[in-house]
């Protein structure tokens, strides 16, 4: 980690990956992240990658610890991003870490546009009908997802479509 080329202000203490990586398993996990993550560790970058954390309702203390000690938050937004609650809470958390601790946020849009997932349209509204639903006694908690996803979509970042 001490010759990662993202750690010249950073002392290795303060931050214990270089990247990490925020994904839809079932979108990317076995194409696109992994591929991510493999380039990224051949040029010594260490990337965190949720190959075999537990899943619950809520993203885990640890979890959050492993977001603030990232020098980088890589987002892969895909199609079914926003229907996962736990891609949803780890978005508004990495946003948190930006605020308060200097992460760098940086979405990739694969095989989405990005006004989609601004706008939450296509797919990204489906999704959110569905949510609306599931936790209409928690509507604070949906505007949280849904201005995160806001956020995050005019963020700097790349679009899969530009590289095909």
């Amino acid at each position: 980690m001490a010759s990662s080329p993202f750690y010249s202000a950073v002392s290795p203490r303060e931050k214990r990956y270089d990247v990490f990586l925020s994904f839809r398993g079932e979108d990317t996990r076995n194409q696109f992240a992994s591929y991510l993550d493999a380039a990224l560790s051949d040029k010594q970058i260490l990337c965190f990658i949720d190959h075999k954390l537990e899943r619950g309702d809520e993203i885990s203390p640890t979890l959050r610890k492993t977001i603030d000690e990232s020098t980088i938050s890589i987002i892969i937004f895909s199609e079914n991003y926003a229907a996962s609650t736990w891609c949803l809470d780890e978005l508004v958390q990495i946003l948190e870490a930006k605020k308060t601790n200097g992460l760098i946020v940086m979405p990739i849009f694969y095989g989405i546009d990005p006004t989609i997932v601004r706008r939450q349209e296509g797919c990204y509204k489906v999704a959110f009908a569905a949510l609306d639903q599931r936790f209409k006694d928690r509507m604070e908690k949906v505007h949280q997802w849904r201005a995160a996803l806001t956020e995050a979509a005019t963020l700097c970042g790349l679009n899969s479509k530009d590289f095909r």
